[in-house]
């Protein structure tokens, strides 16, 4: 990687790295520590979620006309901010507003980072920016969820205060960091760019919903983070404990095991994908998925040993982590590929938008499941794994060959350049491409014109 995509992984890093110290311990820190009960922990945790809900869709556009990087320092500052204020909250109003404020800076600090990996990076390079940004971030997740762990103490607030502290630090480290990153003039963005007339002219809103290959990602996009993440701290916890008989401690034991998998396996999975069409490679995911809820089945519902069900229920949370491995260097540098030039930021948004819908859905609908429709939980997830196949399959009918399998750039070919049809209003011009290229831009244009 360059200077600045390692100045940006860097910071990205440390901002999950104050995260950790902080978000497994919200609602013990409010409910408990703050001695405000059950019910102002989930509004709290409530109103975070439903800030970044409120921020994402003119996040985009925002990108798109400043530029990732002030909405980017912009947001790490309103994160610093929202942080240091929960570590001083001792009311409703002062909790609650102070979650707003750093739900909303966590949420525009996604897309804004995501794009500027995508203008720092190239369509060579891009996959193994994303999973490296996906890598480093469940490595800061785990290691500040573990120093946080040993510097809390229920019975001083203090302690709980210090971390919040720490997270806001990490959130200015990381606009400190950003502010030394030089943004390329023109980013470099390859022959995965729709170039036929796809999207509608314009740009916004009516121009992404017009691209059918984005809104069908967007689609499947929420069904993956609602089948896996929207089910790891609510759904799936409420069926471990309640029909598998899954001690408390043993749920941390699983995210580890998580976490463990990703960081072990995410660059030999990634020199296994990298060169294999996207689409399959998420339809398995599917399968892996499926697979990791039977096992979960098993451990609820296979009456069989207390050890045995502890280790099958880990086990599926290491499935789970195998299939993340997989998605990180797919589903993002995808997201890039599809946007026209001018509307990164907009797709980037959408796809966390999306993102955000399902972990807002995934537990209010897997929580009282989990905890009491055992046999029905299972099998819904299981479809719903199911059909992360189908509609992984049916999204490679609408890629390009490059954008489904962007190692295809790098095939060689005789002919010298050729020249691509200029786009209504999708960042595609009139030029040659070098002879690297060309095999995979003809078959891309033509591909589109076919479509």
């Amino acid at each position: 990687m360059g200077a600045a995509l390692r100045r940006i992984q860097l910071g990205s890093a440390l901002s999950a790295f104050g995260l950790g110290f902080t978000v497994p311990y919200l609602y013990v820190y409010v409910a408990q520590v703050r001695d405000l009960g059950a019910g102002t922990a989930g509004v709290v945790l409530a109103v975070f979620a439903m800030a970044a809900l409120a921020v994402l869709p003119f996040t985009g556009r925002a990108i798109d006309r400043r530029g990732p990087l002030p909405v980017l320092l912009v947001a790490s500052g309103l994160a610093a901010v929202g942080a240091a204020a929960l570590g001083f909250a001792s009311s409703v109003p002062a909790a609650v507003l102070a979650a707003a404020v750093l739900g909303a800076g966590t949420a525009v600090m996604q897309p804004a980072l995501a794009t500027m990996l995508v203008q720092c990076s190239s369509a060579a390079t891009r996959t193994r920016a994303f999973a490296t940004q996906f890598f480093l971030q469940n490595l800061g997740l785990g290691l500040g969820g573990l120093v946080g762990g040993q510097l809390v103490d229920v019975s001083r607030p203090a302690s709980f205060t210090v971390l919040f502290l720490i997270e806001a630090v990490m959130f200015v480290v990381l606009g400190a960091i950003v502010t030394t990153v030089r943004m390329p003039r023109t980013a470099s963005l390859g022959d995965a760019r729709p170039v036929d007339g796809s999207v509608a002219k314009g740009g916004g809103m009516r121009a992404l919903l017009s691209h059918r290959a984005m809104v069908q990602l967007c689609v499947l996009g929420f069904v993956l983070f609602f089948a896996c993440y929207g089910q790891f701290e609510s759904g799936l916890a409420a069926y471990g404990t309640e029909a598998a008989g899954i001690q408390p401690s043993t749920l941390g034991l699983a995210l580890a095991a998580n976490t463990a998998v990703i960081v072990i396996a995410q660059f030999v999975v990634l020199r296994l994908v990298e060169r294999r069409r996207r689409s399959r490679v998420i339809a398995a995911v599917g399968l892996i998925w499926a697979f990791a809820w039977i096992v979960a089945g098993y451990a609820g519902l296979g009456h069989g040993s207390q050890a045995m069900a502890t280790a099958a229920f880990i086990s599926t949370y290491a499935l789970f982590g195998l299939g993340e491995a997989m998605l990180s260097p797919t589903v993002a540098p995808l997201v890039a590929d599809l946007a026209p030039a001018s509307m990164v930021g907009q797709y980037n948004s959408a796809f966390a938008l999306c993102k955000q819908l399902a972990l807002a859905v995934g537990p209010a609908v897997g929580g009282p499941m989990g905890a009491s429709l055992h046999g029905p939980y299972i099998v819904t997830f299981v479809l719903f794994s199911l059909g992360i196949t189908v509609l992984a399959l049916r999204l490679g009918r609408r890629l390009s060959p490059v954008q489904d399998q962007p190692s295809l750039a790098d095939v060689p070919s005789r002919v010298v350049a050729v020249s691509l049809p200029e786009g209504g209003g999708t960042g595609g011009a009139i030029g040659t491409v070098p002879a690297a290229r060309t095999a995979s831009a003809t078959a891309s244009a033509t591909a589109s014109a076919g479509r």
